[in-house]
């Protein structure tokens, strides 16, 4: 890999899209960025942090006050039980699984996945000398087969990887499907990496975490991101909540991936999680509405989308006009000839053995959403 050009690192299905619709002059409905809801209190508590530094490298596990923000942000909104001790600050989410699978994890230990899964569990897994097992998700309802599962636990399965709520199908796990989870970490001696990057945007239900659960609540490494939660996604400002024999040996791995963050990123982001419940609300209905008119255009259209209980996605059910059941091939088309971008949910599955649905972001402005609708419109009376 030493010697690769650039051209010869493949890239993922988001940046392919992205760059096809850069190039198209496409909406970009792919890749999930958002577009005007970065809350201002924060922006200026950041520019604040900035002016009055300090400009060095604060320490390892993050600012004493975003720590104990993050502790106290949880036990506020989800009644989670934990202390600004249990919190390390990363430099993002993906650090976080990547500090998380590194230190859980030990050459041919196996890892039960849910697909459709986000693409970077797999690679960092595999790298660290581990196998994932996948266990596939279907429409229309996402259920987890609970047989399927209890049959892809060998002797060799250390942990599950738990997305809730659960990108790109929008799903969040309920308490059966928790506690089945939770009983079968009890059983099997199993940890959780617990991936809920988008805690806060739940329009349907209530965000529940694994960590909530008493009888496994040392047995789970719990990851957040100020980037879903602050619609910052540059930022790169993330955390890992665990119990102390767990992040003590996530620790150890930060260490030689990033050792800190950005600490004026980090003095902001401890600003915004202790703002009031007001903004937290008002972010969800802000999406909440995006969601909708987005859902609403496209179920008129002929598409088949059902309201996402939470994160910035809609699935699209396209089986109606992907007649050769390719729908990398259909959203490349749709670039192409629409001017719109989604991406396809086979890229979430390794094999790519489910075709038919694609994955739009709603987590835009109101008129890009509608310049899209516009766009399909045209495509669709055309053809």
């Amino acid at each position: 890999m030493a010697n690769a050009t650039f051209s010869q690192v493949q890239t993922s299905i988001f940046e392919i899209m992205s760059t096809l619709a850069r190039e198209k002059g496409a909406e970009n409905l792919g890749q999930g960025f958002p577009e005007g809801l970065e809350p201002p209190e924060l922006i200026e508590a950041a520019i604040k942090a900035l002016r009055d530094g300090p400009h060095q490298y604060p320490p390892m596990m993050g600012l004493p006050a975003l720590r104990q923000a993050v502790a106290d942000n949880a036990c506020r909104f989800f009644g989670l039980d934990a202390e600004a001790e249990n919190v390390m600050i990363t430099s993002g989410a993906t650090e976080a699984l990547s500090d998380c699978f590194l230190a859980l994890l030990n050459p041919g230990d196996e890892v039960i996945v849910f697909e459709p899964v986000y693409d970077s569990y797999a690679p960092i897994i595999r790298r660290g000398g581990a196998v994932p097992v996948a266990v596939k998700l279907t429409p229309p309802d996402w259920r987890l087969p609970f047989e399927q599962v209890s049959k892809a636990i060998t002797p060799r399965t250390r942990a599950l990887v738990v997305n809730t709520p659960m990108n790109p199908i929008g799903k969040v796990f309920d308490d059966s499907e928790l506690r089945f989870l939770a009983d079968l970490m009890l059983k099997h001696d199993l940890l959780a990496i617990c991936d809920e990057v988008y805690e806060h945007l739940v329009f349907e239900g209530e965000h529940k975490s694994l960590f909530s659960f008493p009888d496994v609540r040392d047995r789970v490494a719990r990851i957040g991101s100020a980037g879903k939660s602050f619609s910052v996604t540059g930022w790169k400002v993330g955390y890992v909540m665990a119990d102390a024999k767990l992040l003590g040996p996530i620790a150890r791995a930060h260490q030689f991936v990033t050792f800190t963050t950005a600490p004026a990123l980090q003095a902001a982001v401890a600003a915004g999680l202790n703002m009031s419940q007001t903004y937290f609300d008002g972010l969800k209905q802000a999406l909440r509405t995006r969601r909708d008119f987005l859902t609403e255009g496209l179920n008129q259209l002929g598409f088949t989308v059902r309201p996402a209980q939470a994160t910035y996605f809609a699935v699209a059910d396209v089986t109606a006009f992907d007649e050769n059941g390719d729908d990398l091939a259909f959203c490349r088309r749709m670039v192409e000839e629409a001017g719109v971008a989604a991406i396809p949910l086979s890229a979430f599955y390794e094999n790519r053995d489910l075709s038919g649905h694609i994955r739009f972001c709603f987590a835009k402005q109101q008129d890009t959403l509608a310049r899209a609708l516009q766009k399909l419109s045209r495509w669709r009376n055309a053809q």
